[in-house]
């Protein structure tokens, strides 16, 4: 009954059916085998069945220059991390509906809190964004918490705020910065938004020299800030409703890890406008170097200024 039914994995013997064990037990009780939904659970298991869900372990297309991509990122930070350059890892989280609702995961309690039985935006508080900077140097993180959109404004701002504020401090005797970014988002290769703000913000206003390398699509897990800071904030934030700002902002500072992981938060109350459009002749005025290696994921921004006086 369960052969035309089985499919398998031919690299090993890992079997599954497609029926539940209702089905087959009404079609053994057609077939004069009265079986218990049970009881067929247990003959499955015993010819070596069992509930599985589906695994992610199938890689789609891949770019031809992603291993060349990846070397060449490892490359580079490792020469910025030796001379003292800064490093950041930088992406946007999930946002988050701020209220009273299911945050996932679990803990240890006598008594479940309880929150709203559906995800209504209309019952929400807010709607936060948090962008996140790791700081590979010193193990440290930093999430700016807006409450917009999300867009390369608002992620190019996060940055300079970060500079002005702590990076300057950590950093007193350099200009130079590596990012270290996903493709795609607020901050991805094809943004004209997310270069002109690098440009103005970064490079012209904090005389910074900024080189970024970004990560090929689909292969954002490997990108140090998801690993290192987005994962601890979602372990201690687990089955934490996120009832205000502050309360996540709380949860987010109150992170730590084992190697030594130190988090701080700040709330942006900046509205940011999407769907801004960066015109060609602001494109042609950027003084940006294109690299070599993968052209399109790998350059370098210039102050004008300096730029000038090199002239």
């Amino acid at each position: 009954m369960v052969d035309p039914e089985t499919g398998g994995n031919p690299m090993s013997s890992q079997k599954w059916v497609r029926s539940s064990l209702r089905h087959l037990s009404e079609r053994m009780k057609e077939n004069g085998h009265p079986l218990s939904p049970m009881t067929v659970r247990r003959i499955l298991k015993k010819m070596e069945y069992s509930l599985k869900g589906n695994a992610k372990r199938l890689a789609g297309r891949q770019h031809p220059d992603r291993n060349d991509q990846f070397r060449y990122i490892e490359s580079f930070k490792r020469v910025f991390l030796q001379a003292g350059w800064p490093v950041i890892s930088v992406d946007t989280k999930k946002k988050e509906m701020i209220g009273n609702f299911k945050n996932a995961g679990r803990i240890w309690c006598r008594k479940a809190d309880a929150v709203y039985d559906h995800d209504f935006e209309s019952d929400a508080i807010g709607k936060a964004v948090p962008y996140g900077i790791y700081d590979l140097n010193h193990n440290r993180g930093y999430v700016y918490v807006g409450q917009s959109a999300d867009t390369s404004q608002f992620a190019v701002d996060s940055i300079a705020n970060w500079w002005r504020t702590i990076g300057h401090q950590q950093f007193p005797n350099t200009s130079r910065l590596l990012i270290l970014c996903d493709g795609g988002g607020s901050n991805g290769w094809r943004s004209r938004l997310w270069k002109q703000q690098l440009q103005e913000q970064l490079a012209d206003l904090l005389g910074l020299e900024v080189t970024v390398c970004h990560y090929p699509t689909g292969t954002s897990k490997w990108n140090p800030i998801e690993h290192r800071l987005f994962g601890p904030i979602s372990i201690n934030w687990a089955a934490k409703p996120l009832r205000s700002f502050e309360n996540m902002l709380a949860y987010i500072a109150s992170t730590t890890t084992t190697t030594g992981l130190q988090v701080q938060a700040f709330l942006t109350e900046k509205t940011y406008q999407k769907g801004l459009k960066v015109p060609d002749e602001a494109m042609q005025a950027l003084v940006l170097e294109r690299h070599s290696t993968c052209p399109n994921w790998n350059y370098t921004i210039y102050s004008r200024s300096s730029a000038n006086l090199c002239t």
